[in-house]
């Protein structure tokens, strides 16, 4: 085979150290993000869409790619346009996952996604409105910032 060069095969799902691409964990986090706020089990959002709950672990976790027809499929599952799992992806000069991705949001654990979900199960304009001004004042006040 004269005239051939060696060259590596880049695999595009893996990083070169052979983690999950950030985009796909970006997808993934963005996913487990929105079944949390919906407060959806795995195993729910599984049937939902023809998957094992196993599955949506290795999708939420980065570990497996979501195809295009599977993604357009889960945002209808969970209520979302397919751009939503974009939303807020850092982009870098080198182009998008060469360097891993920064955390999607801060980690408010359990109890700052119930709030959250809770929030969203106010009915009434009037009092959610009411409930976010409260929050908002109470943080302001606690941290010694000035009240607008």
């Amino acid at each position: 085979m004269a005239g051939k060069t060696n060259t590596k095969r880049i695999y595009r799902a893996r990083t070169e150290s052979g983690d999950p691409d950030p985009v796909d964990m970006h997808v993934g986090a963005r996913l487990r993000l929105r079944r949390t706020l919906l407060g959806m089990s795995q195993t729910e959002l599984a049937k939902a869409v023809g998957l094992t709950f196993q599955q949506v672990q290795k999708y939420e976790s980065g570990a497996n790619r979501i195809s295009a027809s599977r993604l357009y499929h889960i945002a209808e599952a969970l209520d979302v346009p397919v751009s939503f799992f974009f939303d807020d992806m850092p982009r870098n000069s080198g182009g998008l996952g060469e360097d891993p991705a920064p955390p999607l949001l801060p980690d408010y654990g359990r109890e700052g996604l119930e709030m959250m979900r809770n929030y969203r199960r106010i009915d009434d304009e009037y009092i959610r409105r009411g409930v976010y001004e409260l929050t908002k004042m109470l943080a302001t006040r606690l941290n010694g910032e000035p009240v607008e």
